[in-house]
């Protein structure tokens, strides 16, 4: 039985959500059992009872998450569901010409993660704007790396 994975996005401009998408074709054909919805709630996400999460954000403002994702972080740390020991990685999006604040909508999330007791599988994907336009097809080799480390 394949591991149920669910892809949480966090945009401003769609590029997280495009790169979520690509992540959820790209891993269900690597078999496991992907679950993405743009704009999940916190009552579907815990309803969905996950195994793994992948959470890809970009980043806005000064670092801070992107506002179609605040909600579901606060009812998070919020009400934290027992998620101890669940898998997760994180895909992070930005612009590495913000220096301190590139990523840190990811680096947020890694941050939820240990609160929640989420054990990340690997190093978090940081995307460059200012280095790619294909940021969809530039986290491919990464997702091949989460698919075998998922791989049951």
């Amino acid at each position: 039985m394949a591991i149920k994975l669910v892809i949480v996005s966090g945009t401003v401009f769609g590029a997280a959500e495009d790169v979520a998408h690509h992540a959820a074709q790209v891993l269900t054909a690597a078999g496991l059992n992907v679950s993405y919805k743009p704009r999940i709630s916190y009552s579907e996400l815990v309803a969905l009872e996950p195994e793994a999460l992948l959470f890809v954000t970009s980043t806005t403002g000064m670092g801070e998450l992107p506002e179609n994702l605040q909600p579901l972080v606060n009812a998070l740390r919020d009400q934290p569901p027992q998620w101890a020991g669940l898998l997760g990685a994180v895909i992070g999006l930005g612009d590495a010409c913000y220096g301190e604040d590139f990523c840190a909508g990811g680096e947020a999330i890694r941050e939820l993660y240990a609160e929640l007791g989420i054990v990340e599988l690997q190093e978090m994907l940081r995307l460059d704007a200012s280095e790619t336009v294909t940021p969809e097809s530039d986290a491919e080799p990464w997702l091949a790396e989460l698919a075998a480390c998922l791989a049951v």
